[in-house]
């Protein structure tokens, strides 16, 4: 993605967002988005842990929204075991979502 476009990770108090996972994230994003880096002009993550100090299958989320140019902003969500699997199965539905919007106009 175009290094201009702003990537927002937020999370609740349960998750410690640091700056590798900051990065993580972003590499992530970059890579499965990277189609679309002239369109994307912002990118807000929410991480949250459903459970907190409980384990439990698939109580770790992630909300993307992202910001095409010149279109509303597209939003997803996906809950997995783990942080990581949540935000790279959140990414590919973003990809998604985004190649439909794009193919309909």
């Amino acid at each position: 993605m175009d290094e201009n476009i702003l990537i927002q990770v937020n999370s609740d108090h349960n998750i410690n967002v640091d700056e590798r996972l900051t990065a993580h994230v972003e590499n992530i994003l970059k890579d499965t988005l990277k189609h679309f880096s002239n369109r994307v002009t912002r990118v807000e993550v929410h991480l949250s842990d459903e459970n907190s100090h409980k384990s439990g299958q698939d109580d770790k989320r992630c909300a993307l929204e992202v910001r095409l140019k010149g279109y509303q902003p597209i939003a997803v969500t996906h809950q997995a075991n783990t942080i990581d699997r949540a935000v790279s199965e959140a990414a590919e539905k973003m990809k998604r979502s985004i190649e439909n919007v794009l193919g309909k106009n």
